[in-house]
């Protein structure tokens, strides 16, 4: 999962999984435009953990996830009308359980997490979400099918968790800690909302499929945020216009743009080149949260991402060797 609302590739950021065409099917696409999108998912996507924080210093976590989520779920929900797609009771059904998975609880978490975290640490953990993915699916399949490659990626993987979970963020206090445990909880919701859209067998509309999971998941967000009282102390009038163009950039480049980017690369290119975004994502918002929060890259970080790096790279790869056998 990255921090913007894809809604999976399954392998890994950013909304019920996509339908993909093979790519024999398409004529090449263009090299500049296929260069934009690439860049899209992976710049835009990654930059979204810095956006995120500049939201949340003054607009409440699950308002912002909400609000964000609401107003790309009804843009996107008046392109696929405008395109005369008309949502079956079973969409809808499928878009409350991954509104909850994907958004309540992925992003709410992800969302609240960044009020206590460093934007690094949490793209970092965000991106074991491949590793709890496979672990997930074995869980729900109650079978192991495991290669070299799949045993040494979620070995590293789990070791770079453990990493980051170490002494730098027990030293760091409470606070610190129970935000990483929150990022951790939304990476394995976003997992199992993956499963769900898998084993739900809907296909065929995923702009439509997409746009109902978010505003799903925005209703949620916003009810949740209203019922734990967000709303006290807060004012519109008192945010100041850096956290609404923070938001604004969430809800445009994060969900609109790299989200249509993300679809298109996937109608003529491999899930597993598209998810190469998984790699360079936490690279990005690392680099941004040193450069723009001024935050703190120790040793540990730095071990922590090239592990956590190496071992989706190491799940992904085993998963297609698993589908090519």
């Amino acid at each position: 999962m990255s921090a913007g609302p894809k809604i999976a590739t399954l392998s890994a950021p950013v909304a019920a999984q996509p339908v993909t065409v093979n790519s024999s099917a398409h004529k090449p696409a263009r090299r500049t435009a296929v260069i934009l999108a690439f860049l899209a998912i992976y710049l835009i996507w990654g930059s979204t953990y810095i956006a995120i924080w500049y939201a949340v210093a003054s607009i409440p976590a699950l308002y912002t996830a909400g609000l964000r989520h609401f107003t790309a779920g009804t843009i996107l929900l008046a392109w696929a009308l405008e395109k005369g797609q008309r949502p079956t009771w079973p969409q809808i059904r499928a878009s409350l359980v991954i509104g909850f998975f994907f958004f309540l609880i992925g992003h709410g978490t992800l969302h609240w997490a960044e009020t206590k975290i460093p934007t690094g640490l949490a793209s970092l953990l965000i991106a074991s979400e491949p590793i709890w993915v496979f672990l997930l699916g074995c869980a729900v399949e109650k079978r192991w099918r495991v290669n070299g490659y799949l045993v040494s990626g979620v070995v590293l993987g789990l070791a770079g968790v453990a990493l980051l979970m170490g002494r730098d963020v027990r030293s760091a206090g409470s606070g610190v800690f129970w935000g990483a445990v929150a990022c951790l909880i939304g990476a394995i919701s976003w997992s199992a909302g993956i499963i769900y859209s898998r084993r739900s067998h809907l296909s065929g509309n995923p702009l439509l499929l997409s746009a109902l999971s978010l505003l799903a998941g925005s209703a949620m967000l916003l009810t949740t945020g209203t019922l734990l009282g967000e709303y006290r102390g807060f004012s519109l009038s008192a945010v100041p216009m850096r956290a609404w163009l923070a938001l604004a950039y969430l809800i445009l480049f994060g969900s609109v743009i790299a989200f249509t980017a993300y679809n298109w690369l996937l109608e003529h290119y491999s899930p597993t080149l598209v998810a190469t975004h998984t790699y360079v994502n936490p690279i990005v918002a690392v680099t941004l949260g040193w450069w723009i929060a001024r935050e703190h890259v120790s040793i540990n970080v730095v071990a922590s991402a090239l592990m956590v790096i190496a071992a989706v790279f190491l799940v992904d790869r085993g998963m297609a060797r698993l589908k090519s056998s």
